[in-house]
């Protein structure tokens, strides 16, 4: 992230933060348009600049942090004149309020989280209706929905992997399914239309032009604002896009899995797409799971490859490193790994997730951690990805990852 807020006071009497003569990154999402991921201006020649919403840190951080620090951006739409929609810097994982890495919060707690994670100024709420038994994500943030003002939540879910007996799962992207699944969706988040809606994992068997008809559908009736995928291949990317234009690609983005720059990375940026990197932080391994603090009971990370066996001593390692590095930077291991992908491009949002006010307010921290063109190679010397032990995903969603994601022709 490059210019940020500058010439700030803190008052000492209160938590409130006095911002003066503010220069901010921002982060479009680029609906239909080529636009470089670097160019600081829009096509109408207006700055992108804007002063963000700064929510209520805790008092207890530490001062020589910039609260004013921009979590804000846009969702930029060329198609309804070059209207613009915020979306924060950073977004927020719901995932984990439902369980997966820990036992899941009630939705009394889960809602008290997504309240908090609001007024921290984070507005880009990431779901799916896969979280949780019987959808329960979905049902948790319609319910804080309810207490949150619509109109300024970015509230983004997905389709397309269905949940069979146990452990198994199949991908479909029928044109049945979709409208299915939104039809639902809709219906337990208590909303009139999702912002952002993904392809959760891609159905090799169908066309993808299949399934971005109904799609597109989908948004001319206004019940989907937006377009994205998820794991989706080059190929797929792209035919996609010139059926409806891509507003998004959701791709695991973090320090120890980083393919997608070789090919998805610039083939969104080529086309004015928008990067959301889910599991930021190595689903957890960046801010010590497995390391400094066991795993929960719950948690499904002890069946996940990096996470088990030889590969975690070996992981641990790579941990140490960084931990190293952090020290150097005067900021937790988790802040440098993500101040690592705030610094990979105004196009890149982070969606770290949390059930812990303290965690959520140690990763608001990263936006200001300033890293040099040196201070990035060193980091990446520092995870080097042929020494990362383990595959990236579990073994049940191995065939789905989307270097397999060609579908077939129409």
């Amino acid at each position: 992230m490059s210019d940020c807020a500058r010439n700030f006071c803190f008052s000492t009497l209160s938590v409130i933060v006095l911002l003066k003569h503010i220069c901010l990154s921002s982060v479009f999402f680029y609906h239909g348009g080529k636009a470089p991921y670097s160019n600081p201006k829009s096509e109408t020649g207006q700055s992108r600049i804007r002063v963000p919403v700064v929510g209520s840190l805790s008092p207890d951080l530490d001062k020589r942090i910039n609260l004013g620090t921009n979590i804000t951006g846009y969702i930029y739409d060329a198609s309804l004149d070059l209207s613009k929609k915020r979306v924060s810097r950073l977004g927020f994982g719901c995932g984990g309020l439902s369980g997966m890495y820990n036992a899941p919060l009630s939705h009394e707690d889960g809602c008290l989280i997504l309240k908090e994670v609001y007024s921290r100024g984070i507005t880009f709420f990431d779901t799916s209706d896969l979280y949780g038994d019987h959808h329960d994500n979905e049902f948790m943030i319609g319910k804080a929905l309810k207490q949150l003002p619509r109109e300024k939540i970015q509230l983004a879910t997905k389709f397309g992997i269905k949940r069979l007996e146990g452990l198994r799962f199949t991908v479909k992207g029928t044109p049945e399914y979709v409208r299915q699944c939104c039809e639902a969706s809709l219906k337990r988040l208590g909303v009139d239309y999702i912002d952002l809606y993904y392809q959760h994992r891609v159905d090799v068997s169908v066309p993808i032009e299949d399934t971005m008809g109904e799609l597109k559908k989908l948004v001319q009736e206004g019940k989907i604002k937006y377009v994205g995928l998820s794991e989706a291949s080059v190929d797929t990317i792209r035919r996609a896009h010139a059926v409806h234009p891509i507003t998004a690609v959701e791709m695991e983005f973090s320090l120890w899995s980083r393919e997608i720059e070789e090919d998805v990375l610039p083939i969104c940026r080529e086309l004015g797409i928008g990067t959301v990197a889910y599991s930021p932080l190595g689903r957890g391994f960046f801010a010590g799971k497995a390391v400094v603090e066991s795993l929960p009971n719950e948690s499904t990370l002890a069946m996940h490859p990096r996470f088990s066996g030889e590969n975690i001593e070996k992981n641990k390692v790579i941990y140490a490193r960084l931990s190293d590095l952090a020290s150097k930077h005067a900021c937790t291991p988790p802040q440098l790994a993500l101040a690592w992908l705030l610094h990979q491009g105004e196009d890149v949002i982070p969606i770290p997730g949390t059930t812990k006010l303290k965690n959520l307010d140690n990763n608001i921290r990263s936006l200001a951690v300033k890293l040099t063109p040196e201070d990035l190679k060193e980091i990446l010397d520092a995870v080097p990805v042929d020494e990362v032990g383990g595959e990236r995903e579990y073994s049940v969603f191995s065939n789905y990852l989307y270097k397999f994601a060609n579908t077939p022709a129409q």
